[in-house]
């Protein structure tokens, strides 16, 4: 139940930064279409940051330390990147405009699914 919680977040959040954030979209011709393209979109965004971030964090370290943690908003941005290399690569409606509409998705992504983290617990039990 969790994790069809938190794949719903994703989604929503998802939708939220391509009404925000001009150069990340979802095309699809019907709403049913676009509602599919979300979840999909949102399940690979989570698998793509559960495989890899945990890796990219351990092998940069350094990175993270040198940088106070401000290397994680560039990290973020390849991964969502990485996320619209592979959406593409299924046929998904779904575009990302090069770095910097990477940079302010993953941002808006990060804050607006926190938000919905907040108001909504991760299963029945927790109420």
């Amino acid at each position: 139940m969790a994790f069809l919680i938190r794949l719903a977040i994703t989604a929503v959040a998802l939708w939220v930064t391509t009404l925000i954030v001009p150069g990340v979209d979802v095309t699809g011709s019907t709403g049913a279409e676009t509602a599919f393209t979300l979840i999909v979109v949102a399940l690979i965004f989570g698998v793509v940051n559960a495989v890899l971030k945990p890796v990219i964090k351990v092998v940069g370290c350094v990175f993270y330390l040198l940088t106070l943690g401000l290397i994680a908003l560039v990290v973020n941005a390849l991964l969502f990147l990485l996320t619209d290399w592979i959406a593409r690569g299924l046929d998904l409606p779904f575009r990302v405009d090069g770095f910097w509409a990477a940079f302010w998705g993953a941002i808006v992504m990060a804050v607006v699914s926190w938000l919905i983290s907040v108001a909504v617990p991760d299963s029945l039990e927790d109420r």
